[in-house]
């Protein structure tokens, strides 16, 4: 399975693609199970702070369980159609994303970020910068509306920030979040084994989850094969490492 041309078109000028039904229903209820028996076990109150921004159930990351939504699905094929066949630097691991519902009500709008950059409970250092060039979701639940803990974009942004660190440089991003206008977020609705595609740069949040469910979601962060934990020049020309997409670009 590869992007077709206008899922690329989307990629670029939005940032993201969401492609549905990737991943098949027997691997998704694997998935699904392994991670409710994980959660059933208990989990100290003291770590839930840590589990919300690196991954709840971190015993499982890197099982075959996990790794297969992606390295054995044709998940693995739509990011090379972008990337490059080859191209991409096998994942060891993914982030078992859980968003619980709360009472909160009215719910408050989601805020963007970029990875990579430091907070107190993510694992990254302060000083440092650790983009990367794709961002893949699955989703395991059902996620029919907004407000349900939606993986959530502002698109176009990535063009955004691009033009930001060309008059800034990179290394700004250490000073927070650049200061510029966001669209409106999109809060992206799915099924169980649908993927999303998403360029490293555009920002992104977790929207609040004020259905009755938990959403249930794994994000796996893509790096091109010749991109080292800090890739700066990537930042400033956000096609660089996407050569599946050249063409459009180029157009």
């Amino acid at each position: 399975m590869e992007l077709t041309y206008a899922q690329k078109q989307e990629i670029f000028k939005n940032g993201f693609v969401k492609v549905p039904g990737v991943v098949p229903q027997v691997m998704v209820d694997e998935a699904l199970r392994t991670i409710n028996s994980s959660v059933g076990e208990g989990m100290d109150m003291d770590d839930m702070v840590t589990f919300r921004s690196r991954s709840y159930c971190p015993e499982l990351q890197g099982s075959s369980v996990i790794t297969n939504l992606l390295n054995q699905t044709p998940a693995w094929e739509l990011a090379e159609s972008a990337i490059g066949e080859g191209k991409i630097v096998r994942p060891t691991g993914g982030q078992i994303a859980l968003r619980f519902p709360s009472t909160q009500d009215p719910p408050p709008k989601p805020g963007g970020h970029l990875d990579g950059m430091h907070s107190p409970h993510n694992g990254v250092p302060k000083g440092v910068i650790r983009n990367f060039t794709m961002l893949v979701g699955v989703y395991l639940s059902h996620v029919p509306h907004p407000y349900a803990g939606n993986f959530t974009v502002y698109p176009g942004t990535h063009h955004l920030y691009e033009k930001y660190f060309q008059e800034h440089g990179p290394e700004s991003l250490l000073n927070g979040m650049p200061p510029v206008e966001l669209p409106e977020p999109h809060q992206i609705t799915g099924e169980p084994g649908d993927v999303v595609l998403v360029h490293y740069q555009v920002a992104h949040a977790a929207a609040p989850n004020v259905s009755p469910h938990t959403r249930y979601a794994i994000f796996f962060r893509l790096r091109h094969v010749e991109h080292p934990d800090f890739r700066p020049e990537a930042m400033t020309d956000i096609w660089l490492e996407w050569e599946g997409l050249r063409d459009i670009v180029a157009a």
